[in-house]
């Protein structure tokens, strides 16, 4: 197994054990694998905050709702088969500000394809997402990537994104769990990774409720990672 993801396997067992990650083993893992953002390094209140899965016509008005309440701006990672019907949902999204990236046709473990089907599937996702404005970061399905697929993101003209605080949403249906992990894990400059699409979606929109107005009094804004990025040293840092 790649470095970079046995130390991903690593950060989700610590993090499950033990209910927060140590704040050291980010940039560790980050420093072994410098082709993908994890977060950045600041002393700004700043938090980027991610959404996989959708566009959801269920859930994602319902997140644009809270984001819009809390003065918050995210990053919503699309998949490309769940735009057709939903154009007027994705045009929405960057209307209000938020940015999309290339989350790819389907919702299936991209490292599991073939090279030439990845970088396929890859450049379909993008085109059809390209109609709604810029699309700067690329996320594989499932999160699992190697160095194939880098270079062929990088061929693509995106960047690779994965996060830095992971409440495992996707695979634990508690949205008070996913509230206490983030509440716990947050710190300047991390990128926070949640879901769509299902019972998700709900769970997304609870947790957000319960975050949102409690990192607020801590002085943080949310922000897209292409604004998170900015000027400031990426863990690609």
């Amino acid at each position: 197994m790649p470095p970079a993801l046995v130390g991903i396997v690593v950060f989700a067992i610590l993090g499950l054990a033990f209910g927060t990650a140590p704040r050291w083993l980010v940039p560790l893992i980050a420093a072994r694998s410098r082709k993908c953002l994890y977060a950045v390094r600041t002393a700004e209140r700043v938090v980027a905050l991610t959404f996989d899965d959708g566009p959801d016509p269920s859930h994602t008005p319902a997140i644009l709702d809270v984001l819009r309440a809390h003065d918050a701006h995210a990053t919503f990672f699309l998949i490309s088969s769940s735009v057709p019907g939903n154009e007027a949902l994705v045009s929405a999204i960057v209307e209000c500000g938020h940015e999309i990236g290339n989350h790819m046709t389907c919702d299936e473990p991209s490292a599991r394809m073939s090279p030439s089907a990845f970088e396929a599937e890859l450049n379909a996702a993008g085109t059809v997402l390209a109609r709604f404005g810029p699309v700067r970061w690329c996320r594989p399905a499932s999160g699992w990537y190697n160095k194939r697929m880098v270079a062929s993101i990088e061929r693509a003209g995106y960047r690779l994104a994965l996060g830095s605080v992971y409440p495992y949403d996707a695979h634990v249906p508690s949205s008070r769990m996913a509230s206490a992990y983030i509440l716990a894990n947050a710190r300047p400059g991390a990128v926070v990774i949640l879901h769509e699409g299902a019972a998700r979606g709900a769970r997304t929109v609870a947790t957000l409720q319960r975050v949102l107005p409690v990192l607020r009094s801590r002085g943080y804004r949310f922000v897209t990672l292409s604004e998170l990025v900015g000027e400031r040293l990426a863990w690609s840092i």
